[in-house]
């Protein structure tokens, strides 16, 4: 006798044969659904930090010019 024999229920469940695969098709599916859900909630998360890292990024760039000047004698 199997774990889960599927033909007392009158054969496969949406044509598959093996409980193992249906439950793998199933997890996929709430996996994507999971996935969805969290990119829902995080939608703009992040935001607030990005006008300190663009003047980050500008003084890096300042930074790194003025040594490239240096350094080529310009």
């Amino acid at each position: 006798m199997e774990i889960f024999e599927l033909s007392r229920f009158g054969g496969t469940m949406l044509g598959i044969n093996d409980p193992w695969i249906l439950g793998v098709y199933l997890l996929s599916v709430l996996s994507a659904l999971l996935c969805v859900g969290y990119g829902l909630v995080n939608w703009n998360r992040g935001g607030e930090k990005e006008p300190e890292e663009i003047r980050d990024e500008v003084s890096w760039e300042k930074g790194e010019t003025s040594m490239e000047e240096k350094e080529l004698g310009l």
